[in-house]
């Protein structure tokens, strides 16, 4: 089931998350209407806050962007990063890795807004899948980008708080357009508490 997306200046974007553990209700279900709801909006990583669930949960899957780029210089660039599906429940970085490097990002609570943002090209993680299996591993490229974008989510951060005040200013009145769901988008958009 599809659920709609909270947009930009709804309080639960900037809360700090709760952790949860297997006894979670409805969790099964719970990812698979995050994976629709993902899917159905084109996204390519969902946050639970983005659904209006302060809960420490995102999917991730970026196989389709490495699988889609057109532009030979990122294919090379990003060529270590085989992309990755993958449920992310209660994460942690334990360690940036490499130099930070652009890329154009953007959100589903923030639509119609792009914006180049540096982070680090590689990160170390820990997490629990859907199962509850602990797991430690390195995410490269694209796959590296979409989980620091979606744990910041986490942290009630979103991807312009990296951007000068210069641009966020310039930005004011698409965000507030986007806050007062002024904006068309292919999938619903709420205002959340």
């Amino acid at each position: 089931m599809k659920l709609p997306i909270v947009a930009f200046g709804s309080p639960i974007l900037r809360k700090v998350a709760e952790e949860i553990d297997e006894n979670y209700p409805d969790l099964k279900t719970f990812i698979q209407n995050m994976w629709d709801t993902m899917y159905g909006s084109y996204g390519v990583g969902l946050a639970a806050p983005q659904v209006n669930k302060s809960i420490r949960i995102f999917v991730v899957d970026s196989k389709q962007v490495v699988e889609n780029f057109e532009d030979e210089e990122d294919k090379v660039k990003y060529a270590n990063d085989p992309g990755i599906k993958q449920v992310f429940i209660n994460p942690e970085i334990e360690a940036f890795i490499g130099e930070e490097e652009p890329y154009t990002e953007g959100c589903l609570s923030i639509p119609k807004i792009r914006e180049d943002v540096k982070r680090p090209a590689s990160v170390k993680v820990s997490y629990f899948d859907e199962d509850f299996n602990k797991h430690t591993e390195v995410l490269h490229g694209i796959s590296a980008r979409v989980f620091q974008h979606e744990f910041d989510h986490l942290d009630g951060k979103l991807f312009i708080d990296y951007l000068s005040p210069l641009k966020r200013k310039l930005m004011k009145g698409k965000l507030l357009d986007i806050s007062n769901l002024k904006v068309r988008t292919d999938y619903r958009m709420i205002k959340a508490n």
